[in-house]
């Protein structure tokens, strides 16, 4: 696996005793779970019509991938919020 400089910088003075884990306190492993918890809370329903070629791909897909339709509609959703998968403008 690559790192980059600063993750490196990090492994490295861990691995030579320059830098120490702490336990976190009681408070703060809370504060995590519970945002952890509402970090993967899928709390919205929507409703969506697609072309019933689009559907069929959409089912095959994630059929060869072993996941529900559902999870990976949601999936490309939030890959493309989080700027993991851009749209082609300009022509092709």
């Amino acid at each position: 696996m690559k790192y980059s400089k600063e993750e490196q910088y990090i492994i490295d003075a861990f691995d030579n005793g320059k830098m120490k884990l702490s336990t976190p306190f009681k408070k703060e492993i809370e504060s995590i779970k519970a945002t952890a918890n509402n970090t993967f809370k899928k709390d919205k329903r929507i409703t969506l019509r697609l072309y019933t070629h689009d559907f069929t791909g959409i089912q095959k897909k994630a059929m060869e991938m072993g996941v529900p339709y559902q999870t990976l509609i949601s999936g490309i959703i939030h890959r493309y919020i989080e700027g993991g998968l851009k749209i082609k403008t300009g022509a092709a």
